[in-house]
């Protein structure tokens, strides 16, 4: 058979462009590697990982915040193998509703490993030995990322852990130390801390959520610790050895000079980012280009140097993140069936499930430094928000950064409770080119958290009302 569209990989990007492509009309195929759809981000990633950081906020606000409510509940005992089976529940409900949306659109699935044997040829290897070819007419590269490995310090998902290994931990770990104080340290180390961990995270960089507005994450680091989180900073983890049951860390400075030092743990989470899953493709081979991160290159229609191969996602450059992916996939869908698909990658939402929640869209101070560009700011606290005060939800603050000269925001930062739902206000006034004043003037709902938004869109022009 041969069809209009082989997709390889079917995380969000994946099979959001493989459902795209069938609405158009085109003869769609996927190739996954793994018995389930959905990718890293159903399977071992996004969703698995929201499920444990619900449970566990609802775990620790039942321990700690029931009673100031006037709740009265004995102490809540943790049942670990019930709350992931939860997480798996829901895990399961997601790939099979990916799996149910393939067939219901009518795209053919094959499982099994796909190589590019050149343009128009995929082969699918399956586990059983098998193999076949597939012929196509396009091929989109959609196979996402694994995670970036520490040399000398292997990964054995029991007690060195990657975010595979830390959603299935058997037992609470006394001690954990995370390595790495981006978006998923943080979140995994959240969820281990409120169920009973002592946590130490062990960052590079001499700030933790490298890449965010700074003034953002010196925030976030106050309120994690206040949490009871730990930060070591500017330091580097050398070795990890095997102590007793669990290890010792050896940490040294990052600039290479001073004194080591060691700290045990029971569990090792490796969390230093992911890398492009390029590898065992045939990229080389079918003449593919990449960049000296192994990404995939592209155009601005997501070609590769090779006419009929295409590549979204994480394998190519950009912020590797499923709603990115998910845009991609449509763009390159309707290109393929002759509409004009685009993604505008200024409005791309960043968001890190912490409690409090950080969401951001658009530029952070620091990159409107580095451009030359002069920008005004509004801010306004959560402990200034009716809502946020009664619901005892007031730390963190919404900052909205627009042009001196024009009102135009360049970009919105949150800390803040479902600071994940309220991002989406920014994003879609930021996608029309709205104004700060726009936002001020826009009716917002009361009593909501929402308000604070709209507050520091006031705070631009020097006029919020409730600050």
């Amino acid at each position: 058979m041969t069809y209009d569209l082989i997709v390889i990989g079917t995380g969000p990007g994946g099979y959001v462009c493989a459902i795209r492509a069938a609405q158009l009309g085109l003869k769609v195929a996927v190739v996954e590697k793994r018995a389930t759809f959905g990718g890293t981000c159903l399977n071992v990633g996004c969703i698995p990982s929201k499920a444990l950081l619900h449970t566990s906020e609802r775990f620790e606000e039942a321990g700690h915040a029931f009673a100031a409510m006037g709740i009265e509940v004995s102490a809540p005992k943790l049942d670990l193998p019930k709350m992931l089976a939860f997480k798996d529940q829901g895990v399961k409900g997601n790939v099979d509703g990916v799996a149910f949306l393939l067939k219901k659109n009518k795209v053919d699935t094959h499982h099994g490993t796909g190589t590019i044997l050149g343009p128009g040829r995929v082969e699918v290897a399956g586990a059983d030995g098998s193999k076949r070819q597939l012929d196509t007419r396009s091929i989109v590269i959609a196979t996402g990322s694994d995670v970036a490995r520490l040399p000398g310090i292997g990964i054995d998902e029991e007690t060195i852990v990657s975010s595979t290994g830390a959603l299935a931990l058997p037992q609470v770990p006394k001690r954990l130390l995370v390595i790495g104080a981006g978006v998923i340290g943080l979140e995994l180390g959240s969820v281990w801390r409120r169920l009973g961990s002592e946590v130490l995270v062990v960052e590079f960089l001499d700030r933790i959520l490298p890449g965010m507005d700074a003034d953002v994450a010196r925030s976030v680091q106050r309120i994690l610790a206040k949490q009871g989180m730990s930060f070591k900073l500017s330091s580097k983890v050398t070795a990890v050895n095997r102590n007793g049951a669990g290890h010792r860390v050896t940490v040294e400075p990052a600039a290479g000079n001073g004194a080591a030092t060691s700290v045990d743990a029971d569990v090792v989470l490796v969390s230093i980012g992911r890398v492009p899953y390029t590898d065992g493709l045939g990229l080389e081979a079918a003449g593919v280009k990449l960049d000296n991160k192994k990404r995939v290159v592209v155009d601005h229609r997501f070609q590769t140097n090779v006419p009929g191969i295409y590549a979204i996602g994480d394998v190519i450059d950009g912020p590797m993140l499923a709603h990115k992916a998910e845009d991609e996939g449509m763009a390159v869908a309707e290109i393929l069936a002759g509409q004009a698909g685009h993604v505008n990658y200024d409005v791309i939402p960043n968001v890190i499930y912490t409690f409090p929640e950080v969401a951001s869209v658009g530029k952070g101070e620091e990159e409107l430094k580095a451009a030359g560009l002069a920008y005004k700011v509004g801010k306004f606290p959560f402990t200034a928000n009716g809502r946020a005060k009664v619901n005892k939800t007031t730390d963190g603050f919404v900052k909205v950064l627009a042009d001196a000269a024009t009102d135009r925001i360049l970009g919105v930062h949150i800390i803040g409770a479902a600071a994940s739902e309220m991002i989406a206000e920014a994003a879609v006034i930021m996608e029309f080119g709205g104004s700060a004043e726009d936002l001020a003037r826009t009716c917002h709902a009361h009593p909501t958290l929402t308000e604070a938004v709209k507050e520091a869109a006031l705070s631009v022009d020097k006029r919020a009302i409730h600050m």
